[in-house]
């Protein structure tokens, strides 16, 4: 924040009249002037940038009116650091929130302007990759809205995850291109701008008999800049900062490499620079791979935490305050380091003692737990550290000595427990544990549902647990009702609020009065109306883009996530190829028409997820031409899933898919998404799906398959899958089908490896939950066949999803860890 701030005499803005004749006036001022042209020529695109400047004039107001209030105030400020921000299309968001929709489609109408077609233009911000890139979305608009001053943190990735592509069923990974043409929401902030070290050397300087300095000399140096994109919450309450990082060369061209004809080489320092910024999660299946990877997590990391310290040191003397005043949450391990950053930054620059620092990070610091699986908990090769940051492997030896000593000599922890709790895994190549960095160095650690938190203790943080048990606490996620309703849903949001009225648009619990509305038959009707027209547009989606013709009365079954093994969508694809030789072998039954809808990216070095999109994929190909099924099962892929296919997807869901592994999904916020929109799901108790058929209630969700515990004590006693297998009479046959080649002609053992994976291990319960999940399906299909009692379930759904709110999430935080309020 400025200085300016300070100034009295700057005058704040008045607020701007937002009718739509002065939109209007407006729109045409920036197509001529900020555009350059005549509204004659002028092509859609441009209408779209025109309408975007003027919305975010009025934001802008609104966002330099927060700030000096936050600052006037001394309010504390939260500091949100995450390497994914999915935050998507935004200018839908940004209006609806201002209250200046209707206004501005009006005002766009009076120059044969639609702007829905506009709209679609915008491109998909790709700055994230699935559930934890669209939590921090959320987290930043509900922010917004509760009134929380706050920022984001993150890289401005040019290119993102990758543009998913299907070649002969097998995904192609391409650059994703969203800012071809510019980004009109952001500003460029060059006055905050740092210098990012790697490499180099430490040097001792002792300063007296007692104090000792420590001067890191960086081999390579990049300048990070900021580019700040505003969120502004619900009803305009508060504008917020979502800040982004662009990666620089200090030189950006050697010149004289270049004159004496090097031209690659004279642009080698641009081109490591920029590369920083460039694509989200870096394959790391390389050592080049996780260097860049590691070098992105520090990136970003220290220039935020620069960022945070220049702000913090403009409006206080110094950093004894700095607890009192700010509030650093880390969005899973992905920033973890900041933890030595912050230490390093107090110590070697601002001239704190060690203990000093160490004191104000673990009081500042807060930190978020997403996953119970070991290898997402990141570590980082001892060499690789070392080498890229020399004097933070210093910080975190020191950092470790202190805790291992205290958890020898206070605690009396044995030596296993000293083990686990190091934040150095001496077990086979020594590695940096970031997740114990990230929990050592934070006053809270917060698992995302209450499954997952009570999961957390006994299982990856057991031992830190039992060094710290005051730490672990729960903060079950949520969605913002704002864009996963009223924006991707509005027929459904103007159907709610004719019949409940608007208190639930200001507060999403208010969404239980529709309960009294479940089993009107008129009220079901216009319910069931508005799910069909939402069926009838991904219908419609679906063919464009695959030439796929879709059924609008068939059941909609959608699983839409990252396609990885404990996410199960290999279960699902199994129990597809078992439907169609139950359809073939019993044409005579009454089977429930079903379209089945995948959509998800796998990571590009993960074999095995890539394998399964192929093969659903090419179950897709034989089972949509056999006549024989007489269009009652279709499947289909659609590719490159993001924010914006999914607000198709998820108001199309007549069934929503959550049936992960039990243990192993953090939590989940599509299956928030689906209920809300009036979906019933199908899932195992895993994540919030415990929480969601408490909200929902247990007649309202079919939960199937092994718990949590079961699984756990299947894998350590172990279990025989094949014998599971060879007793399930449909599973074997589906198998054994997939096995020989009967949906790969071309290459008859390319899944032979996935299917023996489950014979002879099936790690992720596969074999073990399809008998219960067949089961489950069938049972899903009785209830189909009464319109009655589905919409009766789909519509409590919707009416109970109202604590899943983000908004809560966000004032649970505030009040318990951040103490924000």
């Amino acid at each position: 924040m400025s200085r300016q701030v300070e100034n009295e005499n700057v005058p704040a803005a008045e607020p701007r009249e937002s009718s739509p004749k002065i939109l209007a006036q407006e729109i045409i001022e920036r197509l001529t002037y900020r555009i350059g042209k005549d509204p004659k020529v002028a092509k859609p695109h441009d209408w779209l940038t025109a309408a975007i400047l003027v919305a975010r004039d009025r934001i802008t107001d609104n966002w330099m009116d927060s700030t000096r209030k936050t600052y006037e105030s001394g309010r504390k400020r939260v500091y949100y650091l995450s390497l994914e921000f999915l935050i998507g299309r935004l200018m839908r968001d940004a209006i609806t929130n201002l209250g200046i929709d209707e206004a501005l489609r009006e005002a766009l109408g009076t120059f044969g302007v639609d702007i829905d077609v506009i709209a679609q233009l915008e491109p998909d911000a790709a700055l994230g990759n699935g559930g934890l890139g669209r939590l921090a979305a959320c987290f930043m608009e509900s922010m917004a809205t509760v009134d929380i001053p706050a920022y984001g943190y993150g890289i401005r990735y040019v290119h993102g995850l990758f543009r998913q592509q299907m070649s002969d069923g097998w995904q192609v990974e391409l650059p994703e291109t969203w800012l071809a043409h510019g980004n009109p929401w952001e500003f460029e902030r060059r006055e905050s701008s740092y210098e990012i070290g790697f490499g180099g050397s430490v040097e001792t300087v002792n300063i007296d008999e007692e104090v000792t300095r420590y001067l890191w000399k960086p081999a390579e140096r990049v300048i990070a800049t900021a580019c700040d994109t505003p969120v502004v919450g619900w009803r305009a309450k508060r504008t917020n900062t979502l800040r982004l990082w662009t990666a620089h060369p200090i030189d950006p061209i050697l010149l004289d490499a270049f004159n004496a004809g090097d031209h690659i080489g004279a642009l080698r320092e641009s081109n490591k620079a920029e590369s920083l910024a460039r694509v989200l999660y870096p394959a790391d299946a390389t050592p080049a791979g996780q260097e860049l990877r590691l070098r992105q997590e520090y990136f970003f990391s220290s220039a935020s935490l620069q960022d945070i310290l220049r702000r913090h040191l403009q409006q206080y003397p110094d950093f004894t305050s700095l607890p009192d005043k700010v509030s650093i949450q880390l969005n899973d391990t992905h920033p973890a380091v900041s933890v030595a950053e912050l230490v390093r930054l107090l110590t070697d620059v601002h001239g704190l003692s060690f203990d000093q620092a160490w004191d104000i990070a673990r009081h500042t610091f807060s930190y978020t737990n997403h996953t119970l699986l070991p290898e997402a908990l990141e570590t980082w090769p001892v060499p690789l550290f070392e080498r890229l940051l020399p004097r933070h492997m210093q910080i975190v030896y020191a950092i470790n000595a202190k805790i291992m000593i205290e958890a020898r000599k206070e605690k009396r922890l044995g030596d296993e427990a000293i083990r686990t709790i190091s934040l150095i895994d001496e077990s086979g190549d020594r590695r940096v544990r970031m997740g114990n960095l990230a929990f050592v160095g934070s006053h809270s650690i917060n698992g995302v549902s209450a499954l997952h938190t009570e999961l957390m203790k006994d299982t990856v943080f057991a031992d830190l647990h039992r060094l710290y048990p005051q730490r672990i606490n729960n903060k079950t996620n949520g969605i913002t009702p704002r864009r996963w309703l009223m924006q991707c849903n509005p027929a459904l949001f103007s159907l709610i609020r004719e019949a409940i009225g608007d208190a639930f648009m200001d507060d999403a619990e208010e969404l239980k009065a529709l309960d009294a509305f479940a089993d009107d038959r008129e009220f079901q009707a216009r319910f069931a109306a508005i799910k069909r027209d939402n069926k009838v547009k991904l219908a419609q989606l679906v063919q464009n883009r695959m030439g796929v013709r879709l059924n609008p009365s068939a059941m909609f079954d959608i699983q839409i996530k990252r396609i990885h093994e404990y996410k199960r969508q290999l279960l699902n694809i199994i129990e597809a190829v078992s439907l169609y030789d139950q359809i073939r072998s019993h044409p005579e039954l009454d089977w429930v028409p079903r379209v089945k809808l995948f959509a998800g990216k796998a990571a590009p070095s993960y074999h095995n997820a890539k394998l399964i999109i192929k093969l659903a994929n090419d179950v897709a190909r034989v089972i949509n031409n056999d006549p024989a099924v007489r269009g009652l099962l279709k499947v289909v892929f659609v590719p490159n899933y993001n924010v914006s296919l999914a607000e198709i997807m998820v108001p199309a869901a007549d069934l929503s898919e959550q049936i992960s592994t039990a243990g192993m999904e953090a939590s989940g916020t599509g299956n928030m998404k689906f209920a809300l929109n009036g979906a019933l799901t199908i899932g195992t108790l895993d994540g919030a799906n415990v929480e969601m058929r408490d909200q929902v209630g247990e007649e309202n969700i079919k939960i199937f398959g092994m718990t949590a515990e079961e699984v756990s004590k299947a894998r350590a006693e172990g279990h025989n899958p094949r014998a599971i297998i060879e007793g399930s009479r449909e599973l074997s046959q589906a198998l054994q089908a997939i096995a020989s080649g009967v949906f790969s002609h071309d290459d008859r053992g390319r899944f032979s490896g996935l299917v023996d994976g489950l014979y002879s291990h099936d790690w992720f319960m596969v074999a073990a939950d399809f008998d219960a999940y067949a089961k489950a399906q069938r049972e899903v299909d009785a209830l189909w066949t009464d319109e009655a009692v589905w919409y009766g379930k789909t519509i409590r759904n919707t009416a109970r999803m109202g604590w899943f709110s983000s908004d809560r999430t966000i004032r649970q935080y505030s009040k318990e860890i951040w103490r924000a309020g």
